[in-house]
């Protein structure tokens, strides 16, 4: 999830761990702990290929063998670094262990998922939570800041943090409860519309847990569905895109083809305008929600360069969202796109 967010959980955790010992130490070093394995999205300054830093984000950092290899590493450097300190190897290490695992547990949570297993690819997300979630970071945030007021040997420091803790949870838990709901409402749609799919996978909208989408395979198409808890009817109405297998057959050869599909988890499609091969990554949703609006956010331009292929961020298009065609600035965008999103939200369909 965003930074914010992991920095909130993990001054949680580190006061769990050590508010005892260290006071307000303890929830800043918590929060350090929950945002380092984020680190790694300074490879996009290292790694010159876009893609080998989109593959390697939410990888060996994000994994189970990253947690139990570097947290005692870091736990032994704390105690060099902090002799003098009430914290001991065994602290610091705890510290650093539940710091990286909740991070990598509640990331598995989001729609990009996480390889909790590497170095095996498979990277495992359960789509619950939207990676910017304001319903679940604030409350918690609020009381985390309210605990640091109080003394560390103050009892009420740390029931406050567990309160935060727990209805933090609970949102989680919700979330899940959400998901369990509308996966039914988009079944019962695809029945009744008589769609035989393959496969489907739902999740989300940005910055919510009110609006889901619903992605659904079958042999030829992709369906894109969304069904807000606030909509009058169940009815959903699902828009359909051609998976276009003549064009997959023209690229699939490439390696870095092979190496977007595994990231992608086959949910794209490739479609062509003016003689220019679009990839449009169906994973992470459009940037509106009415069928004649739905420009995907991970759509890029493929380039055929030397032996291989690459992909290029396309241009995003707010004359998708709006009325006014003259609207075309990156703020008129993202504002357009939120006022979709929220009126969306709301069961405007």
């Amino acid at each position: 999830m965003d930074s914010l967010t992991q920095i909130v959980l993990g001054a949680a955790v580190g006061e769990v761990i050590l508010g005892k010992k260290l006071g307000n130490r303890a929830v800043f070093w918590g929060a350090i702990a929950g945002t380092i394995p984020d680190f790694d999205v300074f490879l996009n300054f290292i790694v010159s290929d876009k893609l080998s830093a989109t593959l390697m984000h939410r990888a060996f950092s994000h994994s189970f063998l990253f947690v139990i290899t570097i947290a005692p590493l870091l736990g032994y450097l704390f105690t060099k670094m902090f002799k003098k300190s009430k914290a001991t190897f065994r602290d610091w290490s705890i510290l650093f262990f539940w710091g990286f695992l909740t991070h990598i547990l509640l990331d598995v949570q989001t729609t990009y998922g996480t390889q909790l297993l590497w170095p095996f690819h498979n990277r495992l997300a359960i789509s619950n939570v939207f990676v910017v979630d304001p319903f679940y970071t604030l409350p918690f945030l609020i009381f985390v800041i309210v605990t640091m007021f109080y003394k560390r040997t103050n009892p009420k420091r740390a029931r406050i943090n567990r309160i935060g803790l727990y209805v933090s949870s609970g949102y989680l838990i919700l979330t899940l409860v959400f998901k369990m709901f509308t996966y039914q409402k988009f079944t019962k749609n695809l029945e009744s519309q008589q769609i035989d799919y393959n496969r489907i996978e739902t999740g989300p909208t940005p910055l919510n847990a009110i609006l889901w989408y619903a992605n659904v395979e079958t042999d030829n198409h992709y369906y894109v569905g969304y069904y807000s808890l606030l909509d009058k009817d169940d009815n959903i109405q699902f828009k359909k895109f051609d998976k276009n297998h003549q064009l997959r057959n023209q690229l699939k050869e490439y390696n870095n083809f092979k190496r977007m599909n595994r990231f992608s988890k086959d949910w794209y499609f490739l479609s062509e305008a003016n003689d220019i091969i679009y990839y449009n990554n169906i994973r992470f949703g459009t940037f509106g929600f009415k069928n004649e609006d739905r420009q995907f956010v991970f759509n890029q331009q493929v380039k055929i360069i030397g032996d291989d292929i690459q992909f290029v961020e396309r241009d995003r298009n707010p004359k998708s969202l709006a009325d006014n065609k003259d609207e075309k600035n990156e703020d008129s965008f993202f504002k357009l796109f939120f006022n979709s999103l929220i009126k969306r939200v709301l069961g405007n369909k």
